[in-house]
Order: C-alpha cells, then structure tokens, then sequence
C-alpha cells in the first residue's frame, strides 16, 4: 500500500465516523424527509461510482468499484422505498363508497 492509499483510506474512515455521528444526531421525525431530499445525491454516487469503475486499471480497483456500485445502488432502491412508504402513510383510505353526482 502507498502513502497516497493510505491517507486516502484515513480520509475514507474519517468521513465515516463523521457522517454516522451527523445522521445519528438527526431526529427520527426530521430523517424520512431529508432521506427522500438525498435520493437525487444517490443517483450522482451512482454515476461517480460507474465512472471510476469503468476508468479503473487494476482488478482490485474493478472490485471495488463493484462493490460501490452494488452499495450505491442499494442506497438508492432503498431511499425510494421508504420515500414510497412516506407518501402512502398520507393517502386518504377510500372506504369502498363511490358518491353519485
């Protein structure tokens, strides 16, 4: 491992640790919207991810890659199913009448 790996996998860990205290500290009533409100960042993860995937050289570059790609893609299926499940708590249930005008 290089040095310019190894301050790239610190910065990596980091970020980590960063991000999960960030997102802990976000009230439960408050992080169903702002999840939906990230889906769009998902998408750009995606595409960064099957970008450095297709432009990576070595085999363990290509793995990672598709590992990222396969989390990305999970983040992103998963951001739009509790988004779904958000809208359909607001629906109003049809109670099977039909009214006649």
């Amino acid at each position: 491992m290089t040095l310019f790996q190894g301050i790239l996998l610190i910065i990596f860990f980091v970020f980590a640790f960063v991000g999960y205290k960030i997102i802990s500290k976000v009230p439960s009533l408050l992080h169903t919207p702002l999840m939906s409100g990230m889906n769009a960042f998902s998408g750009v993860t995606v595409l960064g991810c099957l970008s450095a995937t297709a432009l990576a050289v070595a085999t363990s570059s290509k793995i990672l890659g598709c590992i990222a790609i396969i989390l990305a893609m999970i983040n992103v299926v998963g951001g739009f199913g509790v988004t779904d499940r958000m809208l359909r708590m607001f629906h109003k249930k049809d109670s099977g009448k039909k009214e006649d005008k």
